[in-house]
């Protein structure tokens, strides 16, 4: 497969990736951008390895990281309403789902991208391994460690309510 052909086809799905791990559609395009530029120059090599996703994936992952780490990039414009949906409204779920993302990007990086990559990539415990360049029990901790996080922050914003 040439590298024009992986990025017409798996390009979409990176962005939506970088998506949710950064939750800004901007910011992901630009990360998968950078990513795909440096997959460029070492496509060759690349394309011999087991799994060229797992590879651009954690180009993307580091890619997210390297952003933060920009001294400029510390600040986020975020507007948050103290006002709750009534139950049963039609923005209900909107405002539920948005509720869990602000929580999911309180998480740390490695457990957010653990969620990201398990439940909504659907990758088992021995390619998020790779991807994170850990141990799959260490994918599991953080999966259980992130879920645990998520539940008491979601069950402290419910019960002010």
């Amino acid at each position: 497969m040439t590298f024009e052909e992986y990025a017409a086809a798996r390009g979409q799905a990176l962005v939506r990736f970088a998506a949710l791990l950064t939750g800004d559609e901007h910011r992901a395009e630009d990360l998968v951008q950078e990513a795909l530029t440096k997959a460029y120059l070492r496509w060759g090599h690349i394309r011999r390895a087991d799994d060229p996703d797992v590879y651009l994936r954690r180009l993307v992952l580091n890619a997210s990281r390297s952003w933060w780490r920009r001294a400029r990039n510390r600040e986020l414009v975020v507007t948050v309403s103290d006002e709750r949906p009534v139950p049963g409204a039609l923005d209900a779920e909107a405002a539920e789902r948005d509720a869990m993302w602000r929580l999911m990007h309180a998480l740390p990086d490695q457990q957010r991208a653990v969620i990201v990559l398990r439940y909504y990539e659907d990758l088992d415990d021995a390619t998020i391994a790779r991807i994170l360049d850990c141990s799959p029990v260490t994918v599991r901790t953080h999966a259980m460690r992130a879920l645990h996080r998520l539940r008491a922050a979601y069950e402290g914003v419910n019960t002010h309510d």
